[in-house]
């Protein structure tokens, strides 16, 4: 196809998106990567479609690209799907630099991309409020075993590490104080972390229930497994995995860490009592992590304007 009809068919013309697909497996991607961005760029171009915002690829602005990042930060899109979406427009922009029918780039991926954090090299994935519900009206079905309950409200609502969880005894929990103790870090350092009442009541279910039942029941350790007397941290990703799939939320141990940081900075809670919490060596270590996410949400909220 010449640059004429390239640029001057209608945004969502299939020949655009086919000319982009066979400029990505000419440029050697592989042939999902190229679905997955031909894709994005198809999604792209019927929102601007339903907004009737331009009549030609040669008219794209880098204001469309900003108010389809918006469109999806509202929506609710996960940071990692929008990423990859900024990714996909970010080649498509080069392609249509390529074939003259845009003259500059209108795609700035360091710009675009949402970041929870300033100050990270890698992003801080959370839980959002939706999430969160989600996960919490799941975890009440009785398809979820005690002990795993416990595991996940621990990683909510505590913060630990998956490498702390799976070491804490049971002289560490205080039911009366509703209080844990946490070993972390060398020279055998301690941090107190408060217990909401629905973490005792989950660990008071599996210790009267499921672990009095198992045949490591007199161990020191509070989380068990029907093979050891102590849970070890590739068995808590896999336990993770497999609940993610079934509500088709992915969970890893860290993105329990951030949401817990990141919803006590939310709702006012000093950063130094969250880096207390979090056990981190300095509060440069939180505020690097967490500091600036409250700040950001002030930023995409006037971005939505």
């Amino acid at each position: 196809m010449d640059r004429e009809n390239f640029c001057t068919n209608e945004s969502h013309a299939d020949g655009t998106v086919k000319g982009f697909k066979e400029y990505l497996l000419s440029d050697g991607k592989a042939s999902k990567t190229t679905e997955s961005y031909v894709g994005d760029v198809k999604a792209f171009l019927d929102w601007l479609e339903s907004k009737a915002s331009i009549t030609t690829i040669s008219s794209l602005k880098r204001f469309h690209i900003t108010s389809y990042r918006n469109y999806l930060i509202q929506e609710g899109y996960e940071t990692n799907t929008i990423n990859k979406k900024i990714n996909s427009l970010h080649s498509f922009n080069e392609f249509l630099v390529d074939k003259k029918c845009l003259s500059e780039e209108i795609v700035n991926t360091r710009r675009d991309k949402v970041k929870v954090a300033a100050g990270s090299e890698r992003e801080v994935e959370v839980f959002t409020e939706e999430d969160t519900d989600r996960l919490l009206f799941y975890i009440q079905s009785e398809k979820v075993s005690s002990r795993d309950r416990t595991i996940i409200l621990m990683l909510l609502y505590t913060g630990i590490r998956v490498s702390e969880l799976v070491n804490v005894k049971l002289k560490e929990v205080d039911m009366l104080a509703m209080n844990l103790t946490v070993s972390y870090g060398k020279g055998g350092k301690r941090r107190e972390v408060p217990l909401k009442a629905d973490v005792i009541t989950a660990i008071k279910e599996y210790l009267e229930g499921e672990r009095k039942k198992s045949r490591f029941a007199e161990s020191e350790y509070l989380i068990l497994t029907n093979r050891a007397e102590r849970m070890d941290r590739d068995a808590v990703n896999k336990l993770l995995k497999k609940h993610g799939n079934k509500i088709s939320l992915p969970m890893k141990p860290h993105k329990f860490r951030h949401t817990f940081c990141t919803r006590l900075l939310k709702r006012g809670v000093e950063l130094t009592v969250v880096a207390k919490l979090a056990g981190h060596a300095s509060i440069q270590t939180t505020a690097k992590f967490y500091i600036n996410t409250s700040q950001k949400d002030k930023r995409d909220a006037v971005d939505l304007l």
